[in-house]
C-alpha cells in the first residue's frame, strides 16, 4: 500500500513537471492562447519557470534514445548495414568544456575581453583542386573535407594530434584514412549522421550522397537522393531521421532518410529570384532551423511543420548571407554575409545583438563559427589571408592570425568538443589548428 502511494505521489509530480514544460513551451514560442487554456486546464502557474527549449531538448532525446533502442533491435541495419570496423562508441558526446555563453545577460562588458588561447597549426593534406567545404563528426573524432575535384577525404583526428608530436615523424603517421570518389561535379557541403557512422555530402551534379565510413574498403556511396537543384548545403535532424538540403531552390528541402520522400514548406514568405541557399543548419534538438540565402536574408523555420517562422530580410543588406549556425541553447543566430560582417540575431524577435566587425570577406562563401565553448568568433579576412577572432560576447577583435594558406582560405569549421578547427583553402589544402597545451 505503501508503495501503491509513493508511486501515485511520483506520477503526480511526473505530471506536473511535464505540464509545466509544456506551458512554458507554448509561451516562450508566443502561442499565449494555447497556454492560457493547458496552464487553466492544469491548474499550472502561466508564468512557471523552465529553461529555454526544455520541452524540446528532453524530447529529441528521447527520439534518439527510440532510434538506438530500434537500432539494437536490427531495425535500420537493413537501412544502413554497417560494418564494425569502428569503435561502437561513434557518436557519444563528451561533456561540455564550459557552460553556454548567456549573451543577453550582460549589457556593459567593455574592456572584458578574453585572450584567444595560441594554437599550433599543420598541413594535413591536399585535394587536386580547390577544397570547398569542411565538417567535424558530432564527437569530433573525425573531420571530412569535400572539393572541386569531387572527391571525400575523412580525417581521424587522433591521427592528426599524433602528427604535432614533436617526436613524430614526417610520413608516419597517415590522418586520412578513407577517400570518397562518387560525384561528378565539385562538393558544396558535408554532415555526419549523429548516431551511425555515415557521412553524406551534397554536390553540384544535384545529388546527395551517403558513405558508410565504417567499412575500410568503401569507396563508393551506398544510397544516393537525386534531388532537383544544385545542392548548396546539408543537414542531419538530431534524431537522424531526416536530413534538409538547402539548395539554388528558395525552400529548403526536408527528405525523410528512411523513405526519400521529400517535403516542401507549404508556408513560405514571398522570397525573390535570388533566394538559393548558401547554409541551412539544424538547431542543437531539431526544433528549428535556420538558412542563409542569397539574397541577403536569414530565415527561420520550424522544425515540425516546415513553416517560415521568421524572415530577416537584408540581414547583410543585399550582399549574400554566405552562413547561419544555431548557438547551442537555440537562443541565437550567428551569420556572415559578403557585406563583410559578421552578425548575432535573437531568434525570438530577430533583433540584432552583436556586429562582428574588422574582416572583409565579399568574394567566397565565407564562413563565420564559434569556438566549441562559444566565448570566441571565428572567420576570415580574404585581403590580409588571415583568420580573425572576435571576443564573442564583447564583439572586440582579440587576435589575426596569418592563415598560412596560399590565399585566403574557403572554410572555417571548429571542433564542436574541444580547442581544435580546420581550415581549407583555394590553394586545395587542409590545415589543422589545435590549441598549444
Amino acid at each position: 500500500m505503501e508503495n501503491s502511494v509513493e508511486q501515485t505521489l511520483q506520477d503526480g509530480k511526473l505530471y506536473r513537471h511535464l505540464n509545466s514544460l509544456i506551458v512554458a513551451h507554448l509561451r516562450d514560442n508566443n502561442l499565449n492562447q494555447a497556454a492560457s487554456a493547458v496552464a487553466s486546464a492544469t491548474m499550472t502557474p502561466l508564468n512557471v519557470e523552465a529553461p529555454p527549449n526544455k520541452l524540446l531538448e528532453l524530447f529529441a532525446k528521447g527520439l534518439a534514445v527510440e532510434k538506438d533502442e530500434m537500432l539494437r533491435g536490427v531495425t535500420s541495419s537493413a537501412l544502413f548495414d554497417l560494418g564494425s570496423s569502428l569503435p561502437a562508441s561513434y557518436g557519444s558526446i563528451p561533456a561540455p568544456r564550459a557552460a553556454a555563453v548567456d549573451f543577453s545577460a550582460v549589457q556593459d562588458t567593455k574592456g572584458s575581453s578574453k585572450s584567444f588561447p595560441k594554437h599550433e597549426t599543420r598541413h594535413l593534406s591536399e585535394h587536386k583542386n580547390v577544397a570547398r567545404c569542411a565538417r567535424f563528426s558530432p564527437d569530433g573524432r573525425f573531420v571530412a573535407t569535400g572539393s572541386a575535384d569531387t572527391s571525400i577525404k575523412l580525417f581521424e583526428v587522433a591521427k592528426i594530434k599524433q602528427m604535432l608530436l614533436p617526436d613524430a615523424r614526417d610520413g608516419h603517421v597517415r590522418p586520412v584514412i578513407r577517400t570518397f570518389y562518387d560525384h561528378i561535379q565539385p562538393i558544396n557541403d558535408l554532415d555526419f549522421h549523429p548516431q551511425n557512422t555515415v557521412l553524406i555530402s551534397g554536390a553540384k551534379d544535384h545529388t546527395i550522397k551517403f558513405f558508410d565510413f565504417s567499412k575500410m574498403t568503401a569507396k563508393r556511396a551506398f544510397r544516393v537522393i537525386q534531388d532537383t537543384h544544385n545542392v548548396r548545403s546539408v543537414s542531419f535532424h538530431p534524431s537522424g531521421d531526416f536530413l534538409l538540403a538547402g539548395t539554388d531552390h528558395s525552400i529548403p528541402h526536408l527528405y525523410d532518410v528512411n523513405t526519400f520522400q521529400c517535403y516542401l514548406s507549404a508556408n513560405v514568405p514571398e522570397i525573390g529570384a535570388n533566394g538559393a541557399i548558401n547554409q541551412v543548419r539544424y538547431s542543437s534538438t531539431g526544433g528549428m532551423y535556420v538558412t542563409a540565402s542569397k539574397d541577403g536574408a536569414v530565415r527561420l523555420w520550424d522544425g515540425v511543420t516546415a513553416n517560415c517562422v521568421r524572415s530577416i530580410v537584408g540581414a547583410h543588406g543585399v550582399a549574400e548571407a554566405t552562413s547561419a549556425n544555431f548557438t547551442k541553447d537555440q537562443r541565437f543566430v550567428l551569420s556572415c554575409g559578403k557585406d563583410s560582417t559578421v552578425k548575432l540575431w535573437e531568434v525570438g524577435t530577430g533583433r540584432l545583438v552583436k556586429q562582428y566587425l574588422g574582416a572583409t570577406h565579399t568574394q567566397l562563401r565565407c564562413q563565420a563559427v564559434f569556438n566549441d565553448t562559444e566565448e570566441f568568433v571565428l572567420s576570415i579576412d580574404e585581403p590580409s589571408n588571415e583568420i580573425v577572432i572576435w571576443d564573442a560576447l564583447t564583439a572586440e577583435k582579440v587576435a589575426r592570425w596569418p592563415s598560412n594558406h596560399i590565399g585566403a582560405p574557403r572554410w572555417v569549421e571548429h571542433s564542436p568538443v574541444e580547442a581544435a578547427f580546420v581550415s581549407s583553402g583555394t590553394d586545395r589544402s587542409i590545415r589543422f589548428w589545435k590549441e598549444i597545451l
